[in-house]
């Protein structure tokens, strides 16, 4: 489950996305904010997990079977279970089709995770 929202389409005509909190230059975090933004981190924190994200989101169809992005030089289990990491923090979706998985990376969180993240323009 991911741990940021996005505003639901019939009230957002440009899809727009809603962090799960305000930008932290902005204001303090309280201490939901802080636990959900640390379980993406905490999900981003690993090596092999990032370079599995990034090979799913550089994948040139937009999803990628896992066996085209599995080989990350650690065993097939092992790959499972960063895999299922980065699902339960809501980084990515995926789908069964017949005895292969296909991941995608869920369109809300990255956006929703950099505008957490952004400088505002000082002017």
């Amino acid at each position: 489950m991911s741990n940021l929202s996005t505003v639901p389409p019939e009230e957002a005509a440009d899809s727009a996305v809603v962090p799960c909190c305000s930008p932290i230059i902005a204001a303090e975090l309280s201490a939901l904010d802080a636990e959900k933004l640390a379980a993406l981190f905490k999900a981003l924190s690993d090596p092999i997990r990032l370079r599995l994200l990034s090979r799913v989101a550089s994948h040139p169809a937009g999803e990628a079977c896992v066996c085209d992005i599995a080989d990350v030089g650690v065993s097939q289990p092992t790959v499972s279970h960063h895999l299922k990491k980065l699902r339960d923090a809501g980084l990515l979706t995926s789908q069964r089709r017949r005895t292969w998985v296909y991941y995608r990376i869920a369109p809300e969180v990255l956006p929703a995770l950099a505008a957490v993240l952004v400088l505002p323009a000082r002017t």
